[in-house]
C-alpha cells in the first residue's frame, strides 16, 4: 500500500478498535502504524521507480535469454575485437607424422577398425617360468606392450560400438584376455622378487653374510 494512503487511513481510523479495521492480509501497514506508530516513519516503499526518474543502476536490466534481448550497456569485452571462425578450405593442411606416438592406437593398417582376422591372429600369452628369466628392464618393457596392444583393442572395441558392426567382439575379448594373462604374470614375478628382497634384507639385518659359509667350505 502506498505511503500517502496509509497515512490517510490512519488519521481516518483514529480511535477505532482493531475488530472494525479491515482484516490484516488486506492492509497489514495500517494494522502496524496503529500499533506501533500513529504514523509510518520509514521511507521504504515497495513501489517500482517512475520510468525516466533517476538514474537505472542495474546494468543487466532488459537482457532476456528468451526474447533475445542484449544489454543496454556495453560490456568489458566489447572493445576487444573477437576472432572470426575460419572455413575449413582456408586451414592449411599439415602431413601426417608417420611415427606419431597416437597411430599405436590402430592396428598396422592404420585402420580405425580391426578385423577379426587380425585380432584372432595372435600367439600364446607368457608363462611365469619364462617371465621369471626375464631382468627387470624386459618386464617393464613387456608391460608398457601389452599396455599399449589393450589400449588398441579397447580403440577398436569402441569404433565398433559406434558403427554398431555387430562382428569382432568375441576375437577382441579373446585376445584382450591373453594379454590380461602375460599381465598377471609379469605381476607375479615381481611379486616374488619383492618378496625374496625383504627375505634378504631381514637376514643381513639379523647377522647373516654370504661369505661367511664360503670361508667354512
Amino acid at each position: 500500500m502506498h505511503r500517502q494512503s496509509v497515512a490517510r487511513l490512519t488519521r481516518q481510523c483514529q480511535g477505532l478498535p482493531l475488530v472494525e479495521l479491515p482484516p490484516p492480509y488486506l492492509a497489514p501497514s495500517l494494522h502496524f502504524s496503529l500499533i506501533r506508530s500513529p504514523v509510518q516513519c520509514s521511507s521504504f516503499s515497495s513501489t517500482a521507480v517512475v520510468a525516466g526518474r533517476g538514474r537505472d543502476l542495474n546494468k543487466t536490466r532488459g537482457v532476456s535469454a528468451i526474447h533475445r534481448t542484449g544489454p543496454r550497456f556495453k560490456l568489458g569485452v566489447s572493445k576487444y575485437p573477437l576472432p572470426k571462425p575460419v572455413s575449413p578450405a582456408a586451414i592449411e593442411k599439415r602431413e601426417a607424422t608417420p611415427d606419431h606416438g597416437l597411430w599405436g592406437f590402430f592396428p598396422r593398417d592404420r585402420s580405425a577398425l580391426s578385423t577379426p582376422e587380425y585380432d584372432i591372429a595372435y600367439g600364446r600369452s607368457w608363462s611365469i617360468q619364462e617371465l621369471r628369466e626375464k631382468s627387470w628392464e624386459d618386464l617393464h618393457c613387456l608391460w608398457w606392450v601389452c599396455v599399449k596392444e589393450r589400449n588398441r583393442i579397447a580403440t577398436s572395441n569402441f569404433e565398433r560400438q559406434r558403427l554398431k558392426a555387430g562382428y569382432g567382439e568375441w576375437e577382441a575379448s579373446e585376445r584382450d584376455r591373453t594379454i590380461r594373462v602375460t599381465q598377471n604374470g609379469i605381476k607375479h614375478v615381481l611379486r616374488e622378487r619383492w618378496y625374496a628382497w625383504e627375505d634378504a634384507k631381514r637376514l643381513y639385518k639379523n647377522g647373516y653374510r654370504p661369505q661367511d659359509e664360503d670361508n667354512q667350505e
